[in-house]
């Protein structure tokens, strides 16, 4: 089955550091991202009410980019991916989201999660 491979870009007006950290560490995860967000040999366990999903890191540069896998993907070319871009003229920050669907419907309903999830994240960030 082929893949749909997207973007969103969203304008978060915090800083680097701060925004890396909560998409980067269990912590920061578990403030917006899922219920609670543990590690254990590498692998993240991500905690929604009476469900849970594991994944890993696949890549990561630090205040740049973070790709995570589920699990449950490995061995196919699926992940989810937060890049930090600043723009170099007005220093503004954007978080762009790469992630996958199977069809336009499955795409169109990562938008709406990944929309509610920023709402989440950005209030986590207090913005």
């Amino acid at each position: 089955m082929s893949l749909i491979k997207y973007t969103l870009e969203f304008p978060i007006k915090t800083s680097v550091s701060i925004l890396f950290k909560r998409l980067s560490t269990p912590s920061g995860l578990s403030e917006w991202f899922a219920d609670n967000v543990n590690i254990k040999n590498d692998v993240l366990t991500f905690f929604w009410e009476g469900s849970e999903e594991e994944a890993i890191v696949i890549k990561k540069k630090k205040d740049v980019y973070i790709q995570y896998q589920w699990l449950e993907d490995k061995g196919e070319e699926k992940y989810f991916e937060f890049l930090i871009q600043v723009d170099e003229i007005t220093k503004d920050i954007s978080l762009i989201i790469t992630d996958f669907a199977y069809d336009n419907n499955d795409k169109e309903d990562g938008i709406q999660l990944w929309n509610k999830q920023i709402e989440n994240l950005k209030n986590a960030i207090g913005i």
